[in-house]
């Protein structure tokens, strides 16, 4: 499933940590994830606010790190539950998918 197009994710990454952000409807909804190592991410927490609940931003963002990860050769541990149960949604994802 392709990534909804009605919303910009940005990619914020840092040395050890990044996140994805999307803002929209005056508010701002992230998932943070960890670097283990190079070739591996960990998704540690999604976070979408009231005002963009049931609006597909928390599906957007972990489909815009799947597509990322692709992109570039690494893999991803989805320690969060909500992108677990992403991952568990979209067996296509299983060639970026790393763990639990």
């Amino acid at each position: 499933m392709a990534q909804d197009s009605t919303f910009q994710v940005e990619r914020e990454d840092g040395a050890d940590k990044g996140r994805y952000v999307i803002r929209a409807n005056g508010a701002e909804a992230e998932m943070t994830y960890s670097h283990a190592g190079v070739l591996q991410i960990i998704i540690d927490h999604t976070e979408v606010p009231d005002a963009l609940r049931g609006t597909g931003a928390g599906q957007a963002m972990v489909a815009q790190a799947v597509q990322d990860a692709r992109a570039g050769g690494y893999k991803i541990i989805p320690l969060c539950p909500f992108a677990k149960a992403q991952f568990d949604k979209h067996p296509e994802w299983a060639d970026v998918r790393s763990g639990a």
